[in-house]
């Protein structure tokens, strides 16, 4: 990731990552952007398709946890009341949920004439952080047709930092943006696969650390003199004191579990936030969303039927994984992004150039 070469950090990983070291190394998920890095406009959508075939009919066991409540998503009263992952997952700023809301419902009508007339309606996941700080977020730039392109472009590789969702988003004083992280976890004999996707746009920047080292305070003054160097004095105001802004996560797995196992796995994503020197402050939304592509769910519920889950006993291995990989995503956005310039002439450093 470029954090252990200069400072040898131990990231104190107990399981190996997948293959790509993505939220896509379980099997069936897939990832899309659609970025705008134009004038004033540094934004996007980032769309996280959940499994193949149509989510609707066959839906998925999920579960969400909001761990602290400054956030606008949508959809998550319906997942933790029924339990269930319907639609895909999109990732943008705040203005920009309804325009989410819009293309998931198109998105979703278009392969079930049905919902509206002889059925319920859908219940689309839209999830939000503000990107104020770079981009003209009042212009409410995104349409419906860019979270189609989204959509659209989801595949099982795609790119961190600065991209998508993340495009203009900032984390613990430096560009924040789009991470991912993956694990392979063995439970009585099984391989299963556990992946974390994050926007990050929180945090402290004295607090920020990986492993045990305080990377904000160690680099403070080198920020600083490039900040005074590129005349860039606006820049001390961007390095928080205090935890504030939002990130949103979202974990899946393919262990079988029941929704309310996914929701214990999302309790644990502050753990991993944790590590990064968060603490959720009062100004922060941080929300959290799981799911499982073990078992589907029919709509039309017209006979009993069964799903598997795992005893609670064997869950401390996923436990774990998220917290490792809610850490490894946070630190891989801040990595992967790269610094940018946007609105009122605002300058966010990429913690890459300074390490």
């Amino acid at each position: 990731m470029g954090l252990e070469n200069k400072w040898h950090i131990n990231l104190q990983r107990r399981y190996s990552t997948g293959k790509l070291n993505k939220i896509t190394d379980v099997p069936g998920v897939k990832v899309g952007h659609f970025t705008v890095q134009q004038g004033d406009n540094h934004t996007g959508i980032t769309a996280i398709i959940p499994a193949s075939g149509n989510l609707f009919k066959q839906k998925l066991l999920a579960g969400s946890k909001v761990l602290n409540g400054f956030g606008k998503t949508a959809g998550l009263v319906q997942v933790d009341e029924l339990g269930t992952l319907e639609t895909p997952i999109l990732l943008s700023n705040t203005f920009a949920v309804g325009t989410c809301l819009n293309a998931l419902i198109d998105y979703s009508l278009k392969d079930n004439p049905e919902i509206g007339v002889t059925t319920g309606t859908v219940n689309p996941i839209a999830m939000e952080c503000n990107d104020g700080d770079l981009n003209d977020i009042r212009t409410r730039f995104l349409t419906e047709k860019d979270a189609k392109t989204a959509l659209d472009r989801a595949d099982t590789d795609f790119a961190e930092g600065g991209v998508g969702a993340g495009a203009g988003m900032t984390c613990m004083g430096f560009k924040g943006g789009i991470g991912s992280a993956s694990r392979a976890v063995n439970i009585a004999g099984q391989t299963y696969h556990l992946g974390c996707l994050l926007n990050s746009n929180f945090g402290s920047f004295g607090n920020l650390r990986a492993g045990d080292f305080f990377m904000g305070e160690a680099l403070r003054h080198d920020v600083l003199a490039r900040a005074v160097r590129e005349q860039n004095p606006k820049y001390t105001r961007y390095l928080p004191d205090k935890d504030k802004g939002s990130v949103v996560m979202v974990i899946a797995t393919d262990a079988p579990l029941s929704s309310r196992q996914l929701r214990r796995l999302c309790t644990r994503t502050s753990m991993g936030l944790a590590r990064t020197g968060s603490y959720s402050g009062d100004g922060s939304g941080d929300i959290a969303l799981a799911f499982s592509t073990a078992n589907r769910v029919s709509h039309t519920a017209d006979s009993a039927f069964e799903v598997k889950v795992l005893p609670d006993p064997l869950l401390d291995d996923l436990f774990q994984a998220t917290v490792e990989t809610v850490e490894e995503s946070v630190l891989s956005s801040l990595v992967h992004a790269k610094t940018t310039t946007g609105i009122r002439g605002n300058t966010f450093y990429s913690l890459a150039d300074f390490i």
